[in-house]
């Protein structure tokens, strides 16, 4: 069936199907032979074995004229095992292609997918001879038209973004009003009741958690449990396949892009390219090992080892032309192919390294800055890893935007009433320039957040002071001590009602600060509506009602909080001032001296060194002003105490209208404005935002 077979191309790699065959492409520096595997439907017995005929600038090919798509394959590749010197080929082990498209089956944990024999006393240094087929995914030959018809990408100014962190089966695993089949897959988030919820929300992005395919670990599977966020990927190009509905295809996310566009919300992927599912010396062999580990991987001085700055046992290695191109062609497929908007970088210090120092002239960030591409896309960096000088905030090159853990320190220490709070809290809500205000970046390039996937949920940041993450099976080791929480009276659940409405007006101080920052917010799926982990800060590994947005638990307190949290990005989207483009440095806008921004004291004068200084300030004043003499007036209260604040004068203007405040939770209030020179009494731990009016009403 399979006797045609010629030559083909050694481009593109992968397996390609061009209407009439199929080509394959593999890439190997130190292979001595590389054989292509076919199998039947189910793919469970291997039906042809065939060494590609021809090796082409180090890369392995061969056409066969009677493949079409849905055809299963794998590689077996020949070389020497040879641990000591960086080399693991093992012809016993059945390969994923590291440009596979698609994927049938799961992996199925077992000693035969391990290229060295487990237990022994020599460890990886022997060799396992058993055939790993039948505990291996297959690889798919994939016809990859779409019809697309009209889609438009949003394409939202970084100045008007607002990001939703999501988890593509947390987001509507348990929504009710999305068909059962559906639920928990890229259909799911393309269903109506899904992007309507995120429209009425008014965000502008969704960043989901990786969809990249990847496995569950071998560990966590053994105690019944999952690798739910899927920072674990080996396959750069495939869509996870537990993300695909029953009935599904492999264009499901392709469809989920399109209505996410037609809603006007773009689609960011978090994307993990600094390490592979392969882990360490000790982990299986299920592609990239196997294919050329010394050129896959950054080895250690002594080449047994793998040089490991991620935690998770080795780090891709960038350096590798080969390798630096798998990684532009798969970010370049996921815009091209499948129109995502964006990319949030795991560990995107790993990527710029030359081992022990970081270097933002890093080749991949230059290959993407310069590629026409990549850079129309936003772009987006987790500023650290685990290597030497790993936290690199603020140091990524022009046209990144980065996570500022910084900017969530400093707001949890602020409103925590902890002393000395006021100068990062202060530099948070005007976007970080120290860090950021270089080389011609903007205040945008600052991604704040005061709660993500890794840590608490904002309702478990105000109700437990501890980690609470036994469910995890690792005795409540794992996760972040410092996560500069509160309960504000009792840990956890409580039905004390002076407790839970102090914990409510937290949860509007942090999403008001959040967004009314200079910079782009990101909100945590189902922050705005009371979501709980139960004090669990590691969800990593629970695939479960701890971790999937509750659309049925919505009580009294977090339907008013959903209204409140609308209102803020309401705001936020109209309100020019509250996302300017450039950083705010206090100088003078336009003709009437007032500069762009002024820091008041309670008593209405300017801030000054001494109260910079004071550690028990925690009590401050905003005063924004912009070229059409529009402003705004953010008033700040950590005190445990009402503090009576004096307006700006009627040179600023004649009254002030409160357009919302986290007293209360009321925005836009049908009350009487305030005039210029009166004193406000600013309730104890409270924001009010405030608008200037011309004239008194």
């Amino acid at each position: 069936m399979y006797s045609r077979l010629s030559g083909g191309q050694p481009h593109p790699l992968g397996a390609t199907w061009d209407g009439s065959g199929v080509n394959f492409a593999f890439f190997s520096r130190h292979a001595e032979k590389v054989e292509l595997c076919l199998f039947e439907h189910t793919g469970r017995r291997e039906i042809h074995r065939i060494p590609l005929p021809e090796y082409t600038h180090e890369v392995w090919h061969g056409y066969l004229h009677d493949v079409r798509p849905g055809q299963l394959y794998g590689y077996r590749v020949h070389g020497p095992y040879d641990p000591a010197n960086g080399h693991r080929f093992n012809p016993n082990k059945l390969l994923l292609d590291p440009y596979a498209k698609a994927y049938q089956g799961e992996l199925r944990w077992h000693d035969a997918a391990f290229g060295y024999r487990v237990g022994h006393q020599r460890a990886d240094l022997t060799m396992d001879r058993r055939n790993s087929a039948f505990v291996m995914p297959k690889c798919v030959v994939i016809d990859p038209a779409v019809t697309w018809g009209p889609d438009i990408r949003p394409r939202i100014p970084w100045a008007e973004t607002i990001i939703y962190e999501a988890h593509v089966k947390g987001m509507t695993a348990l929504h009710p009003d999305v068909p059962p089949a559906l639920r928990g897959t890229f259909a799911g988030l393309a269903d109506p009741a899904a992007i309507d919820y995120l429209v009425k929300l008014g965000v502008t992005a969704v960043e989901l958690l990786p969809i990249q395919a990847f496995f569950d670990d071998r560990y966590l599977v053994e105690k019944g449990l999952v690798n739910y966020w899927g920072y674990n990927t080996i396959g750069f190009f495939a869509p996870a396949t537990r993300y695909i509905s029953p009935y599904g295809d492999l264009h499901e996310f392709k469809l989920m892009v399109r209505r996410l566009h037609e809603a006007g919300i773009e689609v960011i992927l978090d994307v993990v390219y600094n390490h592979t599912a392969e882990g360490n010396h000790l982990g299986p062999t299920l592609s990239f090992r196997g294919a050329d580990n010394a050129s896959y991987y950054i080895l250690d001085s002594d080449p047994r080892y793998y040089f490991d700055v991620t935690g998770c046992g080795n780090t891709l290695n960038l350096k590798n032309s080969r390798v630096l191109q798998m990684v532009m062609d798969s970010l370049r497929y996921w815009v091209e192919d499948a129109h995502v908007d964006g990319f949030r970088f795991d560990l995107a210090t790993a990527l710029g390294r030359e081992r022990e120092a970081f270097d933002q002239h890093a080749v991949f960030f230059e290959a993407v800055r310069q590629d026409p591409t990549l850079s129309d896309v936003k772009l987006i960096a987790e500023p650290w890893d685990i290597g030497p000088d790993g936290y690199q905030l603020g140091a990524f090159p022009p046209g990144f935007a980065e996570w500022n853990g910084q900017y969530r320190d400093g707001v949890r220490t602020f409103w925590k009433g902890e002393e000395g709070g006021m100068p990062d809290m202060a530099r948070g809500l005007l976007g970080w320039a120290p860090l950021f205000d270089h080389s011609g970046r903007r205040p945008w390039s600052s991604i704040n957040f005061v709660t993500a996937h890794d840590g608490f949920t904002l309702t478990d940041l105000v109700s437990y002071s501890e980690k609470h993450n036994e469910a995890n099976q690792e005795d409540n080791q794992d996760g972040h001590d410092d996560n500069r929480s509160w309960n504000w009276g009792a840990e956890g659940a409580t039905d004390d009602p002076e407790i839970l409405d102090l914990r409510d007006r937290m949860r509007r101080n942090l999403l008001a600060t959040l967004l009314f920052s200079q910079g782009t917010p990101m909100l945590l799926m189902g922050d705005e509506r009371g979501r709980t982990q139960a004090g669990n800060n590691n969800g990593y590994c629970q695939d479960n009602e701890m971790s999937w947005l509750d659309w049925k638990g919505e009580n009294e307190r977090d339907a008013r909080f959903l209204e409140f949290v609308r209102a803020l990005i309401h705001i936020r989207r109209s309100t020019a001032l509250l996302r300017e483009t450039s950083f705010l440095h206090g100088r003078q806008v336009n003709a009437t001296h007032i500069p762009d921004v002024v820091w008041l004291r309670p008593d209405g004068q300017e801030m000054g060194e001494d109260d910079w200084n004071n550690p028990l300030s925690k009590s401050i004043g905003l005063l924004f002003c912009d070229e059409e003499r529009r402003r705004l007036l953010m008033l700040i209260n950590a005190h445990h105490e009402t503090v009576a604040f004096t307006l700006p004068g009627r040179e600023t203007a004649a009254c002030w209208r409160v357009m919302v405040g986290t007293a209360d939770g009321t925005a836009f209030p049908a009350e009487p404005e305030p005039a210029a020179d009166e004193v406000f009494d600013l309730p104890a731990r409270s924001l009010f935002l405030l608008q200037a009016q011309a004239e008194a009403k």
